[in-house]
């Protein structure tokens, strides 16, 4: 354990929830006094805001007793020190930091101090310049990746393939429907396409969105806002009229309950409905259940069930063999001072996935 970075590092600058439905507060909180066994202190170079973050401001899942809190779960920086423990990671390596737990040790979860409040942090936080997170939320990568793009690893491209590889399934030549053409959406799609389904279809109410999604594989491409008939295409293009019709997987990633409802009365008798993004707590889904007592399946995903520390080194190597791209992917740039100018243009859905740059 490095206690001489500790006490060099006393303080780090961070966006601290402190209500909930209320602009993050920057400011500057102390870092714990040491590591605890199997926690990593990271410096934090590029951070990106995922639907989760939002939600969490937002509420979606009631109070929050956690208040003050910090956010933040996917991320690329470099190993300041270690604590005892660790083996996983070592000083000066370059890591993606995830939600999603990889190997190593699931260490207590850090505690800031802020104006002589206690601040809490789960087992991983990245809104900050430095963070102390927990070995099973690190993952190292080459030393030359690209640490702008290594943040979508944590988060974006390992959900999006564990969806399509482990909750949906998906064979070749399935049709695939994709309601939410944003980070997670754009690379189902892509993933959709390695593995050969066909046709895949996006929906989205950004014309922008659209057009990346038939960049990153969308066979067809719907504004739902604009287009009328919107079931009889997505029918017309995917069914199987001797039973019944529908999509052979269709994948919800807004959380909009009456989305998700669409999206299930779409599904085919004996296809998958995959429920990515959450709905609100306050407004309930409605659907009949009686095709879920035969071949119908609906179900919830959990981060695609992926394994960080499996999934970001196959990733990697499809990166570099170019047999994947995350090019276009993020579109806007802006630091930690205006951070709640980026949660919003999260929030218009006017961006692709938007990386906040750490000084």
């Amino acid at each position: 354990m490095s206690l001489y970075i500790l006490n060099k590092i006393l303080k780090t600058k961070a966006a601290i929830l402190v209500e909930q439905k209320k602009p993050l507060m920057v400011d500057e909180i102390l870092l714990p006094e040491k590591l605890h066994f199997g926690q990593v202190l990271v410096k934090v170079h590029y951070t990106t805001i995922c639907g989760a973050q939002i939600n969490e401001i937002e509420g979606a899942k009631g109070p929050d007793k956690y208040l003050p809190h910090l956010l933040g779960h996917e991320a690329s920086g470099s190993v300041e020190a270690t604590g005892e423990g660790v083996k996983n990671v070592k000083v000066g390596d370059k890591v993606v930091l995830h939600w999603r737990k990889g190997a190593g040790i699931e260490s207590e979860p850090s505690i800031y101090d802020w104006k002589g409040k206690k601040v809490n942090a789960g087992w991983v936080t990245t809104f900050q310049n430095y963070t102390v997170v927990s070995e099973n939320r690190v993952t190292p990568i080459p030393s030359n990746f690209d640490l702008k793009i290594a943040p979508l690893l944590g988060c974006a491209v390992t959900t999006a393939f564990g969806v399509v590889n482990n909750d949906a399934k998906i064979k070749v030549g399935e049709s695939v429907v994709v309601f939410g053409a944003g980070g997670v959406g754009i690379n189902i799609i892509q993933a959709a396409s390695m593995v050969s389904a066909y046709p895949i279809i996006a929906i989205d109410i950004v014309d922008s969105k659209l057009t990346m999604a038939k960049k990153f594989g969308a066979t067809y491409v719907f504004n739902s806002k604009r287009i009328k008939n919107l079931e009889f295409r997505i029918k017309n293009l995917t069914g199987d009229p001797p039973a019944g019709g529908g999509a052979n997987v269709i994948i919800d990633t807004t959380g909009n309950p009456r989305v998700i409802e669409k999206a299930y009365e779409l599904t085919h008798p004996d296809g998958k409905t995959i429920l990515v993004g959450v709905p609100p707590k306050s407004d309930k889904v409605s659907i009949y259940t009686l095709p879920l007592h035969f071949k119908k399946i609906l179900k919830g995903s959990h981060g695609g069930d992926s394994n960080p520390t499996v999934d970001i080194p196959r990733i990697i190597k499809l990166l570099e063999a170019k047999k994947m791209s995350l090019k276009g992917m993020i579109t806007h740039e802006l630091g930690l001072s205006e951070i709640n100018e980026a949660i919003n243009l999260v929030k218009s859905g006017r961006a692709g996935r938007v990386v906040i740059k750490m000084s």
